[in-house]
């Protein structure tokens, strides 16, 4: 199987399940999550002409007064009685204007004795502080396109368009397993040949700011019964990652034990450093990802597949990781025939590549706030140069 482009791989890798079904959530419990289909608004915003400022409701072509003020509005208060000519209204932010007024004397500008009230500005031009009815948006205008993600300014217009609960994608449901004889849960004991599990733990670290269930299956040995037994159990979620034991090896028991808990497979092997043997298939409704074991290849992989993987499924439109250009402190060395993805950071003078691109020099890559993205065949980069990078952090 020949080694497939990232992008290609990404595609493929939607391709395999659709989006989860939408359910219906209360507008609290929908930051972070994507509208599952359209939202219309269900009233007028404004609902009527409100005063944009504290200040008197005045017919313009009777500057500068006098009138004389009869009544008041007050924001949730009711409707003001109109005006008759020559009459004002005091009225405050947000309140409705009364009929036969088209703009607002600010207060400051106003001078009252008693009830009579001239102005002590220019003239007013009609409609000066004043929110028309419906400005901001109307009863069925479309506020939020399906695919939305729902920020907390979106959640603020979803309600102000009169909506209590919003349709969403549901949470997936991702199931972890980690892989390998040498791996010891994390915090205990590590006797010569055994190593932390720590791919479980920064998965589920790197899932939080997403809208997923997290579900650790622990470790599972290089055991080809136990990890089939293992993939039957996780059928049952979304989404099923594996680390560790996707390659060639004797040891690696993950794409012989996929194909015996009945797995169908799509693609394996990406062309990218680090990160080429990854595979992504389905094993009955789940969408299973097997991704490198070193913690560095797990991270990147994660970045490009996993996250974009869980985004999609649940309801986003726009899942792959947004990439964005920067300018390179120190020169970069040519890439061979794959994609490079270099951990990195940014410092004063631009864009540094962290000093060991080992895929298990975890330290480094504990430094690193960004990726370099390297396409295949790449010349020589120098300092100076304008690079593509894809933030880790905001």
């Amino acid at each position: 199987m020949s080694l497939l482009p990232v992008a290609e791989a990404q595609a493929r890798l939607f391709a395999l399940a659709p989006p989860l079904p939408a359910e219906t959530a209360p507008v609290a419990a929908c930051t972070g999550l994507w509208l599952a289909s359209d939202l219309l608004a269900l009233r007028n915003q404004p609902w009527a002409d409100l005063s944009a400022m504290d200040g008197y409701a005045v017919r313009a072509a009777e500057w500068p007064g006098p009138w004389l003020v009869a009544g008041e509005s007050a924001a949730g208060g009711a409707v003001p009685a109109p005006l008759a000519p020559g009459q004002a209204c005091r009225i405050f932010t947000g309140a409705p204007l009364p009929a036969g007024a088209d703009t607002i004397l600010i207060q400051e500008n106003a001078t009252r004795e008693r009830d009579r009230l001239t102005a002590s500005d220019d003239p007013l031009p009609v409609g000066r502080n004043i929110r028309p009815a419906a400005s901001d948006f109307a009863t069925n205008a479309r506020l939020l396109a399906a695919g939305s993600a729902l920020t907390p300014a979106r959640i603020a217009l979803a309600v102000l368009g009169g909506h209590g609960t919003l349709p969403v994608g549901r949470r997936p449901t991702v199931a972890l397993i980690s892989t390998g004889n040498e791996l010891v849960p994390p915090g205990e004991p590590t006797p010569a040949g055994s190593l932390p599990s720590s791919n479980a733990a920064m998965l589920a670290a790197m899932l939080a700011a997403l809208p997923c269930d997290v579900i650790d299956l622990g470790i599972v040995p290089d055991d080809l019964d136990a990890m089939t037994a293992a993939l039957k159990r996780a059928a049952s979620a979304d989404i099923i990652v594996s680390t560790g034991g996707a390659s060639v090896g004797d040891h690696d028991m993950v794409r012989p034990a996929f194909a015996q808990a009945g797995g169908r497979l799509d693609f394996w092997k990406i062309r990218m450093r680090p990160g080429k043997p990854l595979m992504a298939g389905t094993i009955a409704d789940a969408v299973f990802l097997g991704l490198p074991g070193n913690p560095v290849s797990a991270f990147v992989t994660a970045t490009l597949f996993l996250l974009p993987l869980v985004r999609h499924r649940a309801g986003s439109t726009a899942p792959l990781p947004r990439l964005s250009e920067a300018r390179l402190a120190a020169p970069l060395p040519a890439t061979g025939d794959r994609d490079d993805y270099l951990r990195a950071y940014r410092g004063e003078a631009g864009i540094v590549s962290v000093t060991s691109q080992d895929s298990a020099a975890t330290a480094a890559m504990a430094m690193a706030d960004c990726l370099i993205v390297r396409p295949a065949g790449s010349s020589i980069a120098a300092a100076g140069d304008i690079v593509t990078i894809l933030p880790l952090t905001d």
